[in-house]
């Protein structure tokens, strides 16, 4: 299929409808079957932004981060992933600037903000696509390619949504940049004016932490109280050397246990989750019972390979299982 006529709204080409006028598909539909539509369009559209464009190499000393913020730090086994890729293979799929609207000769990343990071640390340039394109068109196109990526955990999405309203965007606008409804849009916002700036920033990307976790911790951190309790916790030693989901289940836990409970409860308690790491973050992994079920939610570097290993496995492993439960309740 060929690829033409990508993002017209985004780029800046003549339309006759405000690029901030309407809705996203999503919005406009409101319906969760539509979104693997969505997401499907934006990957084409994030690919169609950069294909048959004039990729030219730029020199990181003079590319400048987005003017809006859509990532946590705490992603290093990634980054390093991304950047032995590149030492190895070269950098395939080019980056996303714009010159910057404030300091002639410079350019502001659009997309891309890793790959700028490992060119700068490999000491190389970046192979990137420039265009010209204002505040609006920047935020959709920076939204929609995190979107089709899917790499962006719940908080960080919301991040990025706060950090937008922030520099003056419009709710339409930053709907149409995460492809979410207002709904969500509102919840998002409720988490990050609730839970304190810091707190997130010293929890990280969380990459395995749903809206729904941070939502009852954003429930616990609306009692002043255990704002204190929450500082102590995250100022503990050895805190910051954790991982990210391992830093919130340690942050809710000790919140709960020791802070003061808010003041209206979910009438369903949360199943208890805990996290596991193996293989020196080669694979992680979130386990935990909810009612009769258990779930295995698997994920980093070895996550589809140990999946497969796993499911080959389950007979033997469930043989193995009743053997030693046999062995257990024989007198």
């Amino acid at each position: 299929m060929a690829r033409k006529d990508l993002l017209k709204s985004v780029i800046g080409q003549p339309t006759d409808t405000p690029v901030d006028g309407g809705r996203s598909s999503y919005a406009m539909r409101g319906a969760s079957k539509s979104m693997k539509v969505s997401i499907d369009s934006l990957a084409e559209n994030s690919k169609r932004l950069l294909e048959g464009e004039t990729i030219v190499e730029i020199d990181t000393g003079l590319i400048d981060a987005s003017f809006v913020n859509d990532r946590l730090s705490g992603d290093d086994d990634a980054f390093e992933e991304l950047k032995g890729s590149i030492a190895t293979s070269g950098q395939d799929t080019p980056v996303l600037l714009r010159p910057h609207p404030e300091a002639a000769g410079r350019y502001m990343v659009v997309f891309g903000h890793r790959r700028v990071r490992v060119a700068r640390a490999l000491g190389r340039p970046v192979r990137a696509v420039v265009k010209d394109m204002d505040n609006v068109a920047h935020v959709l196109a920076q939204g929609q390619e995190n979107t089709a990526r899917a790499d962006l955990s719940f908080i960080e999405k919301a991040l990025f949504a706060k950090n937008l309203r922030d520099v003056g965007q419009d709710k339409e606008v930053i709907q149409r940049a995460l492809t979410i409804d207002g709904t969500l849009l509102s919840r998002m916002l409720s988490v990050t004016s609730t839970i304190p700036g810091h707190v997130i920033e010293a929890v990280g990307p969380a990459k395995q932490i749903g809206r729904d976790r941070w939502e009852d911790l954003k429930k616990l951190m609306a009692e002043k109280a255990n704002l204190k309790v929450a500082d102590r916790i995250i100022a503990t030693d050895g805190f910051d050397q954790l991982d990210s989901d391992t830093k919130f289940e340690i942050l809710h836990s000790k919140v709960a246990e020791a802070g003061r409970a808010p003041k209206r409860r979910s009438t369903k308690a949360a199943p208890a989750k805990r996290t596991w790491t193996a293989g020196k973050g080669r694979i992680k992994g979130v386990l935990g019972r909810s009612g009769r079920a258990y779930n295995i939610s698997l994920t980093s570097k070895d996550s589809a390979g140990f999946g497969e290993f796993l499911s080959e496995n389950l007979d033997q492993l469930y043989a193995d299982y009743l053997a030693q439960s046999e062995e257990t309740s024989t007198p």
